[in-house]
Order: structure tokens, then sequence, then C-alpha cells
């Protein structure tokens, strides 16, 4: 599965821009220009948030702070993760405290929370990222994104100078299956993106059957419409689960 993951700017050469990609573009180029901008990039998994992202930020001269958070155990509460999450940002910008965490942050065009800090584990296969935390906690994982949020809440005014870009997702594990809260459960995720988009702009990463077609053609270029559109019945309009089982074929 790694090997469709997409994890630094350098990783996603041959790219199809679609309307989700095109959204990203844009808000990625107006914070050049604008400050205060908070915004969720959401999509079910295997729709290649991070491609996205980081294809963007590839064609565009931004300067981005993109943290690392590294965890130890799986069993952290969600109190443990809170203070590792800033204790890590205040030893990487070289700062005491959490305020000048705010004025360090607000030297770079944005700060983006994405696979460094969520999937970590990528960069160092002894430790793991926030995603996986969150999927091994389940429901007592919820406390931690509440701290956050009320972060954001007390520190919405220094938090004006800041952009901020965050890949979400929050991932549950049930009987064996990994959900995605704000994609995943129809009216409950409508109801969840509804009240966040009263705080922060979100996108959401989707695609027609025809932007499907041309994402997998451009990887996989022998294969016809017809398996394509069976591998979308069968795994949804997820990109990365199609290469997955394109791949198996082929091997």
């Amino acid at each position: 599965m790694p090997g469709f993951r997409v994890q630094s700017e350098g990783d996603n050469h041959d790219f199809v821009f679609t309307r989700s990609f095109r959204k990203i573009y844009r808000m990625f180029r107006s914070l050049k220009n604008q400050k205060g901008k908070f915004v969720l990039i959401i999509g079910t998994p295997g729709t290649g948030k991070s491609a996205n992202i980081y294809s963007a930020l590839r064609i565009l001269d931004l300067n981005i702070y993109d943290p690392t958070l590294f965890l130890d155990k799986m069993e952290m509460s969600s109190s443990e993760v809170f203070r590792e999450f800033f204790k890590t940002l205040r030893q990487d910008l070289g700062v005491e405290t959490n305020e000048e965490i705010y004025q360090k942050v607000a030297e770079y065009d944005g700060v983006l929370l994405a696979d460094k800090l969520l999937d970590s584990e990528f960069i160092d296969e002894n430790r793991f990222g926030l995603s996986l935390w969150t999927e091994n906690n389940g429901i007592k994982a919820f406390p931690f994104y509440i701290k956050v949020f009320r972060e954001y809440l007390k520190h919405r005014q220094d938090l004006e100078e800041v952009n901020v870009v965050i890949q979400t997702a929050f991932m549950i594990k049930f009987r064996g299956v990994k959900y995605d809260l704000l994609t995943d459960f129809s009216l409950l995720s409508d109801t969840l993106v509804f009240l966040l988009n009263i705080f922060f702009e979100i996108i959401r990463i989707s695609y027609s059957p025809e932007e499907i077609i041309q994402i997998v053609k451009n990887n996989f270029p022998q294969v016809e419409d017809e398996e394509i559109m069976e591998c979308i019945s069968k795994y949804g309009r997820r990109p990365r689960f199609i290469f997955e089982e394109l791949e198996k074929k082929e091997k």
C-alpha cells in the first residue's frame, strides 16, 4: 500500500488536474496574500488527499511549515498526545511557550498538518503518527481533537496572522473495517461537516467517474474503461484502492 501513498512534494510527478485539485490549488495560491485561513481537506480514505496537497505545493512557490509528530506508545492518553504535539512544535521551532509557536508560524505562508504528522510511521517504522493512534484508540482518541479545538478557540486572535491547512480524517475501526467519521457515515458525517464548516473552510476530495478513469489510465494505460468501472463498483471512487487491485492483477 505505501507505494500509492504520497508523503512529500516530490513524490508525485504525473498528476491529473481534477476539479478537487483545482480547488486546492486556488486555496494554496491565496495563502500568499491572505492570513487567518483555516482549511480542512477531507475525503474518504484512498481518494488521494496527500497527492492533491503535495502536487499543488510542488507547483506553487510557498513557504510552508510541515511539522512531523512521532508517537512511541499506542497506549498514550489524549492528554499525553496533546502535550507531545505542542512539545514537538516548541522544540522544532526553537521556542519556549505555546504563544511563541503562533508568533513563529506566522512567518510562513501557511502551516500544513498532513502526512508527516498523521502517518509518520512511513518515515520511522519504529514509531507512528496521529492517524494510527486515533484508529487504534477509537472513541477514546476524540478528547484529543476536542483539546485541539479548544486551543484553536482560545488563541483565535493569535491565529488571525496564521494560515493553517489540515489534512483531516477521524479514523475509527469497527469490526476490523476502517471508517472515517467525516465521510463514511452519511447523516452523521454530513452533520459533523456542517458544524465544522461554521469555523473552517472545507474542501472535500471527490471525483466523477470520468476523472477516475483518467486518473487510473494515467497510471495503468493498458486497462480498459470497463475494468475500471468494475473497480469503481467494488471500491468506490477511491484511486488508491483501485491501483492496488490492478497491481495485484498485473502480478
